[in-house]
């Protein structure tokens, strides 16, 4: 029998034995723990809560200047110059920029109740009691503050970490220190939590797969990543790099912290890098690095953001066994667990990512970037949300907040293809309804109802007949035909309601504004 040649791989020279990892036991999740036997924090005694108007200069802004050439390879000399600078004295030194990060962001009080606000007020007292802590290796994390938010589309909770504010300024200044080192050797194919890059480039790059050829995809899901990293593992990249083994012993704390669950119950941390924090996307990539550059040793066309792992083959057959093979590698040498019930091998129209699906036109080959399934069910169940039938505010602050999120989503959806143009027309129509909806509740009386129609110029002998005719929800008079002229798309204009399909024109027209070509006369 003949050996089947794969289509999508490239052969490599020399087979890599696989190395295991001796002494290393896979832990078996958390342990509750008493409080009273946990390590004590640094902490400082806020006697007040005064205004911090006199320390409005640390709070400022601040946008750490980031390392973007990420296909780039530094040179050898620069890199050891750069390992060279990991140190703890640079985390240290940096400590009130990263507050100021911190603090830009407007984030949650952690376990420990105190705010960015008290926190800013105390700033020139607390850094220098913190530095000296961190010098001296005596530092200890405080808890991590479980919240568990629901999962986009309702199925399931997503916990997230929310570590205390000082926390998440050393997190922050040991990110700044760590990123300059890791970002220019991270692969070119890795889009997520990176500086210059963004999901809008990851499906760029599956569309230029997909014009290739590549028309399977092996969508990889990977079962509660973020909660099963495996600390020893992580530790053992990271010493690669970072010479300073006090900067080790803190990021070594810092994934070790408690976990403080809803319920008051303090858990132990044995593995995973909690979600949340300001270090936690950059360890994620650090971990997932490697599977990036075992599929560029093995030839694969692939494309990563954070979690989510596509890998683009050219048949359904190819795809199976790219799905066995690196399956066998992620939970063999990375210790992670792949979901297969969430995992497949299938045609890029038929699965999610990052909001999107692609398809490949037969006729012409052109690569459509459409709105996923599951996009279109979370708009459809986000805009009940927002225009629910016992609305009791104004009109006018419904719209707002309707205008609020329907300006963001454009702007993120606004890559995909013309033909998207339908559906958000009939978005568009379908909000416009649910406005109507709530405008004949207000008015709340069938006679009311009928001298609204007969001031917004409808004839009083159609008013009264529609309204009075049958037994009618408002729901359903919302969709009658003097109800949409009496409310026609130009009132809600005039309201300020905005339009999906009129802001994807605008995106669209500014993505492929042509180039006037100029001809020099002379």
């Amino acid at each position: 029998m003949t050996r089947q040649k794969s289509e999508d791989c490239i052969k490599p020279q020399g087979r890599r034995k696989p190395v295991e990892t001796q002494g290393i036991e896979s832990s078996g999740g958390g342990e509750a723990v008493p409080v009273n036997e946990q390590p004590r924090q640094l902490g400082l005694r806020f006697e007040t809560a005064e205004q911090y108007a006199k320390a409005e200069a640390d709070g400022a802004r601040v946008t750490h200047r980031r390392v973007s050439r990420a296909h780039a390879e530094p040179k050898s000399k620069r890199k050891e110059e750069a390992v060279l600078a990991a140190t703890l004295e640079e985390v240290t030194g940096r400590l009130r920029l990263a507050f100021a990060v911190v603090a830009s962001n407007q984030g949650a009080p952690g376990p420990d109740g105190q705010s960015v606000k008290e926190m800013r007020a105390h700033l020139e007292e607390l850094i220098p009691k913190v530095t000296e802590s961190l010098l001296k290796g005596d530092y200890e994390p405080g808890n991590i503050r479980r919240v568990w938010i629901p999962k986009a589309g309702g199925k399931g909770h997503r916990g997230l970490g929310i570590p205390d504010v000082i926390d998440r300024t050393i997190q922050e200044a040991v990110r700044a220190v760590l990123e300059p080192l890791y970002e220019p050797k991270f692969h070119p194919n890795s889009h997520g939590f990176r500086p210059g890059r963004s999901c809008h480039t990851a499906i760029q790059q599956a569309q230029e797969y997909l014009e290739d050829g590549h028309d399977w995809v092996v969508d990889i899901d990977l079962e509660n990543f973020f909660n099963r990293v495996h600390h020893q593992r992580l530790m053992a990249r990271l010493a690669d790099r970072v010479k300073d083994k006090r900067l080790l012993v803190l990021i070594g704390k810092m994934l070790k912290a408690k976990v403080v669950m809803p319920d008051g119950v303090v858990v132990s941390n044995d593995e995973g890098v909690p979600q949340g924090g300001p270090l936690s996307p950059l360890l994620s990539n650090i971990v997932l690095d490697e599977l990036d550059w075992e599929l560029e040793r093995r030839g694969h066309r692939f494309v990563r953001y954070a979690d989510d792992e596509n890998i683009y083959v050219r048949s359904e057959r190819a795809g199976q066994r790219v799905m066995a093979s690196i399956t066998s590698f992620i939970e063999g040498r990375l210790r992670l667990k792949v979901n297969a019930s969430k995992s497949a091998v299938a045609r890029p129209e038929e699965r999610h990512f990052l909001g999107f699906s692609l398809r490949r036109e037969l006729m012409d080959g052109n690569v459509e970037v459409i709105l996923s399934k599951r996009s279109k069910e979370r708009i459809d169940g986000k805009i009940r949300e927002l225009t629910p039938r016992s609305w009791g505010n104004t009109l006018k602050a419904c719209i707002a907040r309707v205008n609020e999120y329907l300006i963001g989503w454009v702007g993120f959806f606004g890559v995909c293809s013309a033909e998207v143009e339908r559906t958000l027309h009939n978005l568009d129509a379908h909000i416009r309804r649910r406005l109507r909806a709530i405008q004949l509740k207000q008015w709340k009386r069938r006679r009311t109802i009928a001298q609204k129609l007969i001031q917004h110029g409808i004839w009083p002998k159609s008013a009264w007949r529609n309204v009075y005719k049958g037994r009618k929800s408002f729901w359903a008079m919302s969709h009658m035909a003097t109800v949409d002229r009496a409310l026609p798309n130009s009132h809600w204009d005039a309201r300020g309601l905005e339009s999906l399909e009129r802001r994807y024109r605008l995106i669209a027209a500014r993505r492929v504004a042509p180039v006037q070509l100029t001809l020099a006369l002379g």
